[in-house]
C-alpha cells in the first residue's frame, strides 16, 4: 500500500469489536491519491494523502 510522500501517513492497524464482543483485526487505509505535483520545481507523479492536498502542502502541476 502506498504512503503519503509528504506527511508519511500509511496503513495503521486496529481491532473491530462486534456486538457479541468478538474482536478481529482490521486495517485503516489512508486516502492516498497519485497526483502530478511540483517537487523541487519539476512535475512528478507522487502519492499524496487528501489531507495534504486540501491543506495546500502540495502544489499540483497542470
Amino acid at each position: 500500500m502506498a504512503k503519503c510522500q509528504f506527511c508519511g501517513k500509511g496503513v495503521t492497524f486496529g481491532i473491530t469489536v462486534s456486538h457479541s464482543h468478538i474482536r478481529t483485526n482490521r486495517t485503516f487505509k489512508p486516502n492516498v491519491k497519485r497526483v502530478k505535483a511540483l517537487v523541487n520545481g519539476t512535475p512528478k507523479h507522487v502519492y499524496v494523502c487528501t489531507r495534504c492536498l486540501r491543506s495546500g502542502k502540495v502544489q499540483r502541476a497542470v
